[in-house]
């Protein structure tokens, strides 16, 4: 990154936006795993409760920052975040195991539970719906598929038709309905702001969301906020979306005539330092030998999501993006980690304007709307693409557009929550998974019936690291993961409680062994 900032000098990578011709034909030709979805095309019920929702977990206090390692440091995220999904999932990401809040679906194993209060019940359940909205949409998209214009609704409304109960949720629902989508956060505690210099962006675990401090808000975030957005306005076309960008004209062949200054005589020497990024699962569920990837095979099941919250008014500094002066940046450039292989992401956005419901005066669209930026991991030769959200907007990565691409959150003049569905890599991130190993474990204890002692079954070097590998991860992946920052979610839903207090018994058990 430092050599690649050195050869550049002043100069900058050519960008595309909206306004620019040849907008569309970048992105069929290097974006095409990039999907938007108007807000306008996403049913209008399903807005209001995702939105509530997003107001009454931030109403709660359900969204925490985490404390995260970067490079042997011990940061606090920038971003405000908290996992929701499957019953008894969790992910984990730069050393943090995040333990989800259930969706509260009908059909889950959640049903019958007293673990929250029938306001946050209602908001997981509508964010659960958002999560089955976005698994059919998703699973729907043809080959080409760049943009999902409006007027696609009906139909898709059937979806959110089960959850259509009354919710009881704060009197800020009544003020929310408009959305935007965004991808990642940027985190980092205001504490190590001195040290952000230090940290790559590029690297592999800038992705999960660690903003290198105040100083430095350029890493990955997820955040946002609500926006009011009438019903009678989601079909207006948002301001600053050209009819040129998206016509079935043909465009004139993207080059860098945008740029004053191009960068092709970069070209040869910075040829040996087109670096392919590896995926390096570091952050693997689990502490045993890291299990194989897997990889996605349709249809799609997105079973958690990561929903995160920013202020950049809060924020005393944030970054500029430094490649393609695309502007401050919210999340620095990152791909996102610890997913099943070729798996789709897909994201909500909603942030907050002003009572009209309107960008700030004086302001361009694209610099006072949040904006996400995408571009061909370490290529200076392809132009980068920045594609403005409206609140309400949702955008899907699919096929190996995670794997070949970086992208970044550009900050808009408001705040934003983003709510960022995956299909998480939970081979050894399930309660299911650890239970299974502790009785793995404990099956080499026998215990007396009539005194209660205890003996050891077999003294099989083998069987004996066996179970203290066990030991091991029940303690450090679980245990004090959970009792550390996990049991902070057990004010707001005590699904959790139970398991952890039998983990420990077993992990006692360990002890004795």
């Amino acid at each position: 990154r430092r050599r690649l900032l050195h050869e550049l000098g002043d100069q900058k990578i050519p960008f595309l936006g909206p306004s620019n011709r040849g907008f569309q034909q970048l992105w069929d030709s290097s974006y095409s795993g990039l999907v938007l979805r108007k807000s306008c095309s996403v049913p209008a019920e399903l807005h209001c409760r995702v939105q509530a929702a997003l107001l009454t977990l931030r109403r709660k206090g359900c969204l925490l920052k985490d404390l995260v390692r970067v490079r042997d440091r011990d940061v606090f995220t920038a971003v405000s975040r908290a996992l929701l999904g499957e019953p008894g999932h969790t992910y984990r990401y730069l050393d943090t195991r995040l333990f989800a809040i259930p969706w509260h679906s009908e059909d889950t194993e959640v049903k019958g539970q007293n673990c929250c209060d029938p306001d946050l019940r209602i908001a997981c359940k509508a964010l659960w719906e958002l999560n089955t909205f976005f698994c059919s949409d998703v699973s729907q998209l043809k080959e080409g598929d760049r943009l999902a214009q409006c007027g696609k609704v009906e139909g898709e409304a059937k979806v959110v038709e089960e959850g259509e109960t009354e919710s009881k949720h704060s009197e800020d629902s009544k003020n929310s309905e408009g959305e935007d989508s965004e991808s990642r956060q940027s985190e980092e505690g205001d504490t190590e702001s001195k040290h952000s210099e230090e940290w790559d962006i590029e690297s592999k675990h800038s992705e999960e969301g660690c903003s290198g401090s105040k100083q430095e808000g350029g890493w990955e975030t997820e955040e946002g906020e609500s926006s009011q957005v009438k019903p009678s306005e989601t079909s207006v076309p948002c301001p600053g979306w050209t009819t040129e960008a998206f016509s079935g004209t043909k465009a004139e062949p993207v080059g860098l005539k945008i740029q004053e200054k191009p960068v092709a005589q970069l070209k040869h020497s910075l040829s040996d330092y087109h670096i392919q990024d590896k995926e390096k699962h570091a952050g693997g569920q689990g502490c045993s030998q890291p299990s194989p990837p897997q990889v996605h095979t349709s249809p799609v099941k997105f079973n958690v999501t990561l929903l995160n919250y920013m202020d950049p008014t809060q924020m005393s500094q944030l970054k500029e993006e430094p490649y393609y002066g695309m502007g401050k940046m919210a999340v620095g450039w990152h791909h996102d980690e610890n997913l099943i292989t070729h798996s789709p992401v897909a994201v909500y956005n909603y942030s907050c304007h002003d009572d009209k419901g309107e960008c700030s005066e004086g302001s361009s669209v694209e610099k006072s709307c949040w904006r996400i930026g995408l571009k061909v991991a370490w290529d200076i030769h392809t132009p980068g693409l920045m594609l403005p959200l409206e609140s309400g907007d949702c955008y899907y990565m699919k096929d190996d557009l995670n794997n070949t691409h970086q992208h970044c959150v550009l900050a808009g003049d408001t705040a934003r929550f983003s709510s960022t569905h995956r299909v998480a890599e939970c081979s050894k991130g399930t309660l299911t998974y650890i239970q299974s190993r502790c009785q793995e474990a404990l099956s080499n204890l026998h215990t007396d019936p009539e005194t209660g002692s205890h003996s050891l079954v077999t003294l099989q070097p083998t069987a004996l690291q066996h179970c203290e590998e066990i030991h091991n991860e029940v303690e450090f992946e679980w245990l004090r993961q959970y009792w550390f920052q996990g049991q902070r979610y057990a004010r707001f839903c005590s699904w959790w409680t139970g398991p952890m207090e039998q983990l420990e018994k077993d992990w006692k058990l360990m002890e004795t062994m």
